[in-house]
């Protein structure tokens, strides 16, 4: 079966990117800064392709010819930067540098962007599209939490826009919990996999959503299926990650979601049969090696450095005498990637922010 432990963070990850040149200098114990200068070059990754409608993958399932149409008109929320959840995590990531950065240089480019796609109209179509019948299971998991996670952060925000944006989501965030809590108790057996439809990572967002919203059926529910699913796994092979297109990791992600479901002294217990290895002083683990960026498949692997490292960011701030040792392999996971996601290589700039953002907040 499965086990897991994850790495504290001790160092200043205040927030974000250097240039890649100043990378080419930093140490994997040094801190990374999101500065003001480095938000504003972080945030011209979703602002360019938010609203840009092709090339697209549009992931649709045909019931017959009435249903061929372009992706703005399918989706006219979420229809940029190449497919749908990664335009819903690029929308997330802008909200939350604004609310973090409020003096972005492109706030009011970004502000303008984002009550045009999210507006209540717009919102209306994508909830449309998720109610015909053959798109019953779209996006399932992984852009059901994005969206949840997008609530989370505007519903933090304590500012009118954000207001106006959270009440404009609403029903596609409603609809989102429903699908949680229908599908969730249908789930017999745990998805185990390093891309999209892994099961741990959505339940994860989803039970912040949750924590932070108060709702009580879907934390429960959550928590119930996480129990019911990992709480006998031992022994993560961790040997066997990453596959070849992982974008998050199988023992990390499942680690991440019980960190957060179970009680303290429990969850202890957990990971010491989980990922026994993580509390050696001498534990390493080797950043995924990107081999062609251009390569939409290959380069998720940088989106796999930045999941490992907030898993790891994540289990430091909880637990830091046990895990403290660890602090300067998650560094290692972002300074190998975070100098490339600025390139030019769509496959990669369409979605590896987001994933860069998160991974940094999560720093103790």
């Amino acid at each position: 079966m499965f086990k897991n432990h994850l790495l504290p963070v001790f160092f200043s990850l205040a927030f974000f990117a250097c240039s890649s040149q100043g990378f080419e200098n930093l140490t994997s114990i040094e801190p990374v800064k999101l500065t003001l200068e480095e938000a504003n070059r972080l945030a011209a990754l979703p602002l360019h392709c938010m609203q840009v409608e092709y090339p697209n993958k549009l992931n649709q399932t045909l019931e017959n010819e009435a249903y061929l149409k372009g992706p703005k008109e399918l989706h006219p929320a979420f229809y940029g930067c190449f497919d749908w959840h990664s335009s819903v995590h690029g929308h997330w990531m802008l909200v939350s540098l604004l609310r973090q950065f409020p003096d972005l240089v492109k706030k009011e480019e970004i502000k303008k962007k984002l009550l045009e796609n999210i507006s209540k109209e717009n919102i209306e179509a994508e909830v449309a599209y998720f109610l015909s019948p053959q798109e019953s299971s779209f996006e399932r998991t992984y852009g059901w939490a994005w969206v949840l996670k997008l609530a989370e952060e505007l519903h933090l925000w304590d500012d009118p826009f954000a207001k106006e944006l959270e009440s404009n989501l609403q029903p596609l965030t409603d609809l989102m919990i429903e699908k949680y809590l229908d599908f969730l108790p249908k789930l017999i057996y745990p998805i185990r996999v390093g891309e999209h439809s892994n099961i741990a990572f959505g339940l994860t967002f989803a039970y912040d959503y949750a924590k932070t919203l108060n709702h009580i059926a879907l934390e429960e529910t959550i928590r119930t299926r996480a129990i019911d699913w990992f709480q006998q796994d031992a022994n993560c092979p961790m040997s066997w990650e990453p596959s070849g297109f992982d974008f998050l990791s199988p023992c990390f992600q499942e680690l991440d979601i019980m960190r957060k479901v179970l009680p303290r002294d429990t969850f202890k217990d957990w990971v010491n049969q989980f990922l026994p290895d993580l509390a050696s002083k001498d534990f390493t683990l080797e950043p995924g090696k990107v081999s062609d960026r251009t390569d939409g498949k290959l380069v998720h692997l940088d989106g796999l450095n930045f999941s490992r490292a907030w898993v790891l960011y994540g289990l430091a701030k909880d637990f830091p005498t046990e895990y403290g040792h660890l602090v300067e392999n998650a560094n290692e996971h972002i300074l190998y990637s975070l100098p490339s996601i600025v390139d030019d290589n769509y496959e990669g700039t369409h979605w590896l922010g987001s994933f860069a953002v998160y991974a940094l907040q999560q720093a103790p």
